[in-house]
């Protein structure tokens, strides 16, 4: 009893009272309070990290979209192993693994 008994004797007081509110208000209940601000900086980390993903990816494409277009061997590799294509003369057996069809 004696705990509550200071503590209701430092509300009494007007300007710690007056604190508490306004730190209360902040904390919780301000457009701008803390606990948004805080889930705000974590989406904000978290597009960081993506944007920085997406750029690497950009830039790792933008190589070899340049390669396709400048090397017709690299064309005609790429067409072969995404599209299945082939020559006139030639045969294409496709080899699928079986532990990675059970992963997808």
């Amino acid at each position: 009893m004696k705990k509550w008994s200071k503590v209701i004797h430092y509300l009494k007081n007007k300007y710690i009272l007056t604190l508490t509110i306004f730190f209360v208000w902040i904390l919780l209940f301000d457009s701008n309070n803390l606990v948004d601000r805080f889930s705000q900086m974590k989406t904000l980390k978290q597009l960081e990290e993506d944007k920085a993903y997406y750029l690497d990816r950009i830039e790792e494409d933008s190589k070899k979209l340049n390669e396709l277009e400048t090397d017709k061997e690299n064309l005609e590799k790429f067409a072969r192993e995404q599209y299945l294509m082939k020559k006139e003369d030639e045969e294409i057996f496709v080899v699928i693994d079986e532990e990675e069809e059970k992963k997808d």
